[in-house]
């Protein structure tokens, strides 16, 4: 059988991601990256794979335990970790990082025996940093996101049926996420976050608080994930609110629409339209050289102005950003927040999602991905923004 071709990337995406990499290493004092978490192998490699990857200064080394099926020319194929010292000189690495936010303490430990290393740092920042900036390749991969999702919820209002819980819409959503190529899986980072195919709030379990660091709550349908739509009837006069991940690509996309069951509030209203117009303010705002605290400081005087501040990411609980980056993670760098140190730029893929809870309706707000470009944000994500009725076309 003829070997597959192990790294599936274009050479011009792979060394701008090497270079950058490369450079924030220089700059954090480490000498090598040793890589074992799925989503920064698929971010080098284009595909996930057991086994590990070494970056130095000069090279690349793959070791792949699973599958067997790749070139070695491409690929050095071992059954365990410490194989890797019997094809290259581990003395030789320098200062190592390792994953440590996303590594268990004994893998650690295993590592740095097997590389015979005590000096090591950690590689987090240098990946993070790194995959903050989208290449065109990626850029490319978000936009084929964005189209499939919107695609999806422009679908939304013909799926409702009277009488429907919050679930049995979810449902209906993944199940056409699904048939338009939704991979079903995504990335989260932190030891604390899990994550579905999204959520559906309906009126007031928007603001049950979540433990987990998300812009709205719910309460869930168990303890052991609590978060998101749990079995609340649609009603008319309250709103549902849908916000899920468009992962169609490995690289993901993050949307929120917020639909009306018959009337609501003026207030709800005047709040969903507030939630657009911050969008169009940061997306203006956000062009390279912007500090992140400063968007989000733009966004909180434009819900004090409105007199809606209290209602601002929630209400019983109240999220402490406004916006995040996204990519093969649903959470990574730069993060909209009042005490961000990230300063915006050109590449990033953020996710803006201003929101409020009001009282008796529900959450309302929109959410849209936008890439940064040299004039500012290009919105991704183009299902219609307004709060629809549910039994209306869009």
């Amino acid at each position: 059988m003829k070997p597959y071709v192990f790294n599936l990337l274009p050479e011009d995406d792979l060394a701008e991601k090497l270079g950058r990499i490369r450079r924030y290493m220089a700059e954090t004092g480490l000498d090598t990256l040793f890589i074992a978490d799925n989503g920064n192998k698929y971010y080098l490699t284009g595909r996930i794979f057991s086994g590990y990857i070494i970056v130095t200064a000069s090279e690349v080394f793959s070791f792949v335990k699973r599958p067997t099926c790749f070139s070695e020319d491409e690929v050095i194929l071992i059954r365990k970790v410490e194989e890797i010292a019997d094809h290259i000189n581990v003395r030789a690495l320098g200062r190592i990082g390792f994953e440590l936010s996303q590594s268990p303490y004994n893998d650690i430990v295993r590592y740095s025996k097997a590389l015979l290393t005590s000096d090591f740092g950690n590689a987090d920042a240098v990946m993070m940093a790194s995959r903050a900036i989208k290449t065109t390749y990626e850029i490319s991969k978000i936009r084929t996101s964005s189209d499939a999702l919107s695609a999806v919820y422009r679908k939304i209002p013909s799926m409702y049926q009277e009488g429907m819980s919050d679930i049995e819409l979810q449902v209906e959503i993944e199940r056409q996420s699904r048939l338009h190529g939704n991979l079903g899986i995504f990335r989260i980072i932190g030891q604390e976050m899990e994550l579905n195919m999204g959520s559906v709030l309906v009126g007031d379990n928007a603001d049950n608080p979540s433990p987990y660091d998300f812009a709205m709550g719910g309460s869930g349908i168990d303890p052991s994930l609590p978060v998101g739509a749990d079995g609340t009837i649609i009603r008319p006069g309250s709103t549902v609110m849908v916000d899920t991940n468009g992962n169609f690509t490995g690289y993901m996309t993050d949307m929120t629409r917020t639909f009306a069951c018959g009337e609501v509030s003026d207030t709800a209203y005047a709040a969903h339209r507030l939630s657009i117009e911050i969008c169009e303010a940061i997306a203006k705002a956000g062009v390279p050289g912007t500090k992140a605290a400063d968007l989000y400081n733009l966004a909180a005087d434009m819900t004090v102005s409105a007199g809606l501040a209290d209602r601002f990411m929630g209400h019983n609980s109240q999220a402490g950003f406004v916006g995040h980056g996204v990519g093969i993670a649903i959470n990574e760098w730069p993060v909209l927040a009042p005490r961000s140190r990230d300063v915006i730029a050109l590449g990033n893929v953020i996710a803006i999602e201003p929101k409020f809870v009001i009282d008796g309706v529900g959450a309302v707000g929109v959410e849209n991905t936008y890439v940064v470009t040299a004039n500012g944000m290009e919105k991704l994500t183009r299902a219609p923004e307004d709060m629809l009725r549910l039994d209306e076309e869009i």
